[in-house]
């Protein structure tokens, strides 16, 4: 229940932290899963300390128990191991301190933890984060290659060594972490996540040289599966592990199964290079010169024919033709000329023959009334009318003689 205070009516310290104590004492037991990363068991102590810690958020709790309780697994439960604890919270009113009183102690078996990653690996897969099209491609040949893994260790030689002699230009960033235990995974994602921040960095190769379930298990921690899974650079994961497969197997852009497999597949082999672009030369050689080969075929060939050996030939049986044609037409039009010009003539003749003109030249005359009527019946005139008469070189005048 929430408690009236103010600053001029505050409580005490002492009933501040015997009300949480009481609060506190109204929990039950419960089962909590956790790694062990502090034990204590003093000789003759009736009592063990321990501390029981989440990976994944980065939380410890004090927990402690009667040494018959956990006599009871310690041949097989020590720092590092996961466990799970039955346990009653508690409050240490005088420091102010929370614990758990652990009544059992079960360790957490490989087949219950693979069953476990099991249906985390089919939640995450349902989210799609381990779907194809999600992952990125590796650059050809990185600059700077960013890389993860633990101090001094056979990983970390193995990468750095292959990679740099298969490519001696390469260059590393190296972030040395804790590989396993408690620390592993926050420190991996931060590692994961520093590199993922800088734009120099082209891939990143999280690297561990293998172990047992328990050693690998924050390589298949939820955290450090969705830190890569944001990743903007490719991320090659290089556990090592072969049976069993860590998740960050699945969500990482390419799966390397040895460190030294890692360097192969991200950084190209020099002399292979060398070698391809030789091959690729000397096919783009062939090619050229079998073009430039067929095209001096072809132009020999073009060259041979006749009418490039000798150009003006067909021009000068084209101007021959032409002359011929134009000499033809100058002749059929003479003839036709010829012959326009005798019907012409011979039209000319008739006409003046039988034109009125050649009448009057052959002393025939025409007579015309006043009116320039012709006079063709002498009923048509009078007596003394006076007529027109018209010959051949000109007109006088008659009158009728009664």
């Amino acid at each position: 229940m929430a408690l009236n205070t103010s600053a001029d009516a505050p409580l005490p310290v002492g009933e501040v932290s015997r009300l949480i104590g009481g609060w506190i004492d109204r929990l039950g037991a419960v089962w909590v899963e956790g790694q062990i990363t502090q034990l204590s068991r003093r000789p003759g102590a009736g009592v063990v300390f321990l501390t029981l810690r989440d990976p994944s958020y980065d939380i410890s709790v004090s927990v402690t128990c009667y040494r018959q309780v956990f006599d009871a697994v310690a041949d097989v439960v020590g720092e590092g191991a996961r466990v799970v604890v039955q346990a009653k919270p508690e409050w240490y009113a005088p420091r102010g301190q929370l614990s758990l009183r652990a009544t059992a102690i079960k360790p957490v078996g490989v087949g219950e933890l693979l069953a476990r990653l099991e249906q985390l690996k089919k939640a995450l897969a349902a989210e799609g984060l381990f779907a194809a099209d999600r992952k990125k491609p590796l650059p050809f040949l990185p600059q700077l290659i960013g890389l993860v893994c633990g101090r001094a260790s056979a990983a970390e030689r193995d990468v750095l060594e292959n990679a740099r002699h298969r490519w001696p230009a390469v260059r590393f960033e190296v972030r040395n972490v804790p590989v396993q235990g408690v620390h592993a995974v926050p420190q991996v994602v931060q590692a994961v996540q520093e590199l993922d921040a800088r734009d120099d960095v082209d891939v990143i190769v999280v690297a561990r040289g293998g172990g047992s379930v328990e050693d690998l298990l924050p390589f298949s921690d939820e955290q450090l599966v969705r830190a890569v899974a944001a990743c903007r650079t490719p991320v090659v994961s290089a556990i090592g592990h072969e049976p069993d497969n860590p998740l960050l197997d699945h969500v990482a852009d390419l799966r390397a199964s040895t460190p030294t497999d890692a360097a192969k597949k991200v950084v190209p082999d020099v002399g292979e290079e060398y070698e391809r672009v030789r091959l690729l030369r000397d096919r783009a050689r062939r090619s050229v010169l079998s073009f430039v080969d067929r095209e001096e075929r072809g132009l020999a060939h073009a060259l041979a024919r006749p009418s490039m050996e000798d150009p003006h030939r067909m021009i000068d049986e084209r101007a021959d033709r032409v002359a011929a044609v134009l000499e033809r037409g100058r002749r059929t039009l003479g003839h036709l000329l010829d012959r326009a010009d005798s019907e012409l003539a011979h039209t000319r003749a008739r006409v003046v023959a039988l034109s009125p003109a050649a009448t009057l030249r052959r002393g025939y005359a025409v007579l015309q009334k006043a009116d320039g009527h012709v006079v063709r019946d002498p009923a048509e005139v009078a007596a003394d009318e006076t007529l027109r008469a018209r010959v051949a070189e000109g007109e006088l005048t008659v009158r009728v003689d009664a």
